[in-house]
């Protein structure tokens, strides 16, 4: 029976079925093992992860600790609460602004990219080319956040560190819009989600997409990266405090386990609490030569648990709102047995989103693509309600292609 467990509840003897966390957060060459010391829990404890998952048929147990289905089920209650309150009401169609969306992700990325060689080649970053970027973005998600939002789910493993920082930025955009902050604000949060990863331009190829675990040595190398990049952008005298600031600590977490410089919940900016929350939502989800990204739908789930130690939890329940519980372009399954992909948030209830059915999972066939108002009865263009979040993997089936029919 596999169970979630404290890390404070881990003794000699459990047997560790899951950590619970990213791959490159903890010192450990595998995921499923045995504790055989004291020094492994306090290895657990140090690299900052709370919650693990024993198996307890394969080592010890605790007794009043929930089975991962009663953990689950508590989760997505709480979930559910948070998905009462409104979001911003769109001023475009997602087919309106789809191809936009596509031509200015396209020009972001090719800007990311350029930037990376000239801090390679120890050029400063040219504002003036930046940011028309940064305003495309924000204008798109104006208009249509969808669009973007549902874009950023697609990653070429090859061009995932140029499209990661298009993805950051988008998402911070958007975050910061829906808590209703300031044009000039959310411009320059724009500014340091699409430039916070910079230093990786000096972090080697090799190290950046290694298919394995690092070594200590290497990740002291990628750690490296948020003042590299401060370094770099400093360079530029255009640059805002807001970008700087963002680039150096969105890989602080509230419990002071982050990096470089281990801040705690009370020192760590109100923006680079809401990039560290964007930046792991966007990675966690993305496949990596060394993980395979996991449904957006859970990593929202992931992201509100692990905030009660590493993020900020009211920020959190506030991203995941702007998001959606089941963002822009998850596959979902519907009560009529039908697979459906996200492609609009409804303004006062998360849980029903605009969809577009495509697939029926009783015939396991394609059927005739339509759009679906979750919200709406039955002969008002509803009539169906969702089951759960599915793997596109486990039906073969590739939702991003019915995006543009709403």
């Amino acid at each position: 029976m596999l169970k979630k467990v404290d890390s404070s509840q881990l003794r000699v003897g459990m047997f560790i079925h899951d950590l619970d966390c990213g791959w490159m957060e903890h010192p450990f060459v595998r995921n499923r093992f045995v504790i055989a010391s004291e020094d492994e829990i306090h290895k657990i404890l140090t690299a900052g992860i709370r919650g693990v998952t024993i198996d307890c048929a394969r080592g010890l147990d605790v007794t009043d600790a929930p089975t991962i289905a009663e953990a689950e089920a508590a989760t997505e209650a709480e979930v559910a609460a948070i998905a009462s309150r409104p979001v911003a009401p769109l001023r475009t169609t997602l087919a309106e602004e789809f191809d936009r969306a596509m031509a200015i992700r396209r020009q972001a990325a090719g800007l990311v990219k350029t930037v990376m060689q000239d801090a390679r080649l120890g050029k400063a970053v040219e504002m003036d080319k930046v940011s028309p970027v940064v305003e495309n973005i924000t204008a798109s998600i104006l208009r249509n956040a969808s669009a973007l939002l549902g874009l950023s789910v697609i990653k070429n493993k090859d061009d995932y560190t140029f499209l990661h920082s298009v993805s950051v930025c988008t998402l911070l955009v958007a975050f910061c819009r829906s808590r209703q902050m300031d044009a000039e604000t959310i411009y320059q949060a724009g500014i340091g989600g699409l430039l916070h990863d910079t230093g990786k331009a000096l972090v080697p190829d090799e190290i950046l997409n290694k298919p394995g675990r690092l070594t200590d040595a290497e990740f002291e190398i990628v750690r490296r990266h948020p003042k590299d990049g401060y370094d770099i952008l400093r360079r530029s005298p255009e640059i805002g405090a807001i970008p700087l600031d963002i680039t150096l600590h969105h890989h602080e977490r509230r419990d002071g386990t982050g990096y470089p410089d281990r801040q705690g919940e009370r020192d760590i900016s109100e923006l680079a609490q809401m990039a560290a929350i964007v930046d792991v939502y966007d990675a966690i989800t993305a496949d990596r030569c060394y993980h395979k990204g996991m449904p957006a739908a859970e990593a929202l789930r992931k992201m509100y648990e692990w905030s009660k130690f590493h993020f900020n939890p009211a920020l959190t329940q506030e991203f995941m709102r702007c998001v959606g519980i089941y963002p822009v372009g998850t596959l979902v399954l519907l009560e009529s047995g039908r697979l459906a992909v996200v492609v609009e948030p409804h303004e006062t209830s998360l849980l029903t989103p605009k969809v577009n059915v495509f697939y029926s999972t009783r015939s396991q066939t394609y059927i005739k693509p339509q759009t679906v108002d979750l919200a709406r009865g039955v002969g008002f263009g509803g009539g169906d309600k969702i089951v759960r979040h599915e793997s596109p993997e486990k039906w073969q089936v590739d939702p991003l292609r019915f995006m543009q029919l709403a």
